[in-house]
């Protein structure tokens, strides 16, 4: 370990002792999660994407955690049209916070992996550490397509991924020069200083759905970002473990796991769930989110939908990018975020229909109940005792 360099267990918040951790999603993006012709929804700028960062400082986030887009999805709002690239966001977020995670979200085969590892040193030396970068190998065609290169094929990509990965590990780590000679990357005489903040290199996460997602995401990263639709305690629990699972007993790991919540927030729960139907089924853009499932489900990405679930998919993706929506009152939110924690998640990026009102709203109200849950759960646990 070199002498600037610290243990990243701690500096880095995405390892922090929290027992649920909690981000947010998609704020560098116009109309933030959701696909809605909504008043209020984000509107991107500068100042309105670092007001929702220093919101989630506040209350000490450990997840900042971008989306790389590269043009929107038409339809009458052009949700996620207009934006901001994820490794300068992540420079310009980082200075302004004091403890939130900052991530960057990196297409493998956009980004040079030379070029990914010193950008990523950069920003963890801005933050003192606090970066992780988010590897996403790129399903989006038309986007790929926009730099002159066909999508790889869904085994490719992660193959890609692997020899990406690598080489920038090795230049966060090695102090020789190295050559690579790779399928997909040549290097001639690689070399990084001033290597990262964080030891042994930043934290890694990655949203692997698919079988070698799954795969790559349990031997190559520290964080894995999944989706959770549907389902109860046991159904959740039993998807997270088997990330544990895999990652344990194939490659001797252990992985974080985390997922997606849109948050709908109402003094009632009539009330959340009319402005769920309002800003869904009213004002939602239909038209979007059809362009956007359509890309989903090309043959090169291998995804089956069949015809009965496109409404759903679409709603899901409308309503708050497909992550798990939470409807209700604030004590039913909290509630709801306890199930997730018992079933074993290690962190949820929230996402908010009406970004800062929503943020306010949960750093007023949410959030002071759910601390003192976790208060009075840890009390109980504390004071629990096992008798023979």
């Amino acid at each position: 370990m070199k002498k600037h360099q610290k243990d990243r267990l701690k500096t880095n918040p995405a390892f922090s002792t929290r027992k649920l951790k909690l981000g947010t999603f998609q704020t560098n993006l116009d109309s933030g999660c959701v696909m809605s012709d909504l008043d209020g929804r984000l509107d991107i700028s500068w100042p309105n994407t670092v007001a929702l960062a220093k919101l989630a400082d506040e209350m000490e986030f450990e997840a900042l955690v971008p989306v790389a887009r590269w043009h929107g999805w038409g339809g009458n709002t052009n949700p996620q049209g207009p934006g901001f690239e994820t490794y300068t966001w992540a420079a310009g977020i980082g200075a302004s916070t004091q403890k939130a995670g900052v991530f960057a979200t990196s297409h493998i085969t956009v980004t040079h992996p030379v070029v990914a590892a010193k950008q990523s040193a950069v920003i963890d030396h801005i933050t003192g550490g606090r970066y992780a970068l988010n590897v996403v190998t790129g399903w989006n065609q038309p986007e790929i397509e926009m730099f002159g290169q066909p999508l790889l094929a869904h085994e490719e990509r992660y193959a890609c991924a692997e020899e990406w990965l690598g080489i920038i590990k090795r230049l966060w780590t090695e102090d020789a020069m190295f050559d690579h000679q790779g399928r997909y990357f040549k290097i001639a005489k690689g070399y990084l200083e001033p290597k990262p903040i964080q030891a042994p290199y930043p934290a890694i996460m990655c949203a692997g759905a698919s079988e070698l997602g799954r795969h790559f995401a349990a031997k190559h990263c520290d964080l894995v970002f999944t989706v959770i639709r549907t389902g109860g305690l046991e159904e959740c629990r039993a998807h997270v473990q088997a990330y544990h699972k895999l990652a344990r007993e194939q490659y001797g790991r252990t992985i974080k796991v985390w997922t997606l919540v849109n948050i709908v927030q109402g003094e009632t729960e009539k009330e959340a769930r009319d402005f769920y139907n309002y800003y869904v089924n009213e004002k939602g853009d239909w038209a979007a989110a059809k362009n956007m499932v359509d890309t989903f489900s090309l043959d090169i990405n291998k995804r089956n939908v069949p015809p009965e679930r496109i409404k759903p998919l679409q709603e899901a993706f409308i309503q708050g990018w497909g992550g798990l929506p939470i409807v209700g009152t604030k004590e039913q939110i909290v509630d709801t975020l306890r199930m997730l924690s018992e079933a074993g998640l290690d962190g949820v990026l929230g996402a908010f229909p009406r970004y800062a009102e929503g943020m306010k709203q949960f750093r007023d109200t949410t959030y002071p109940l759910m601390k003192r849950s976790e208060e009075h759960t840890s009390e109980l646990q504390s004071h629990s005792v096992i008798s023979y």
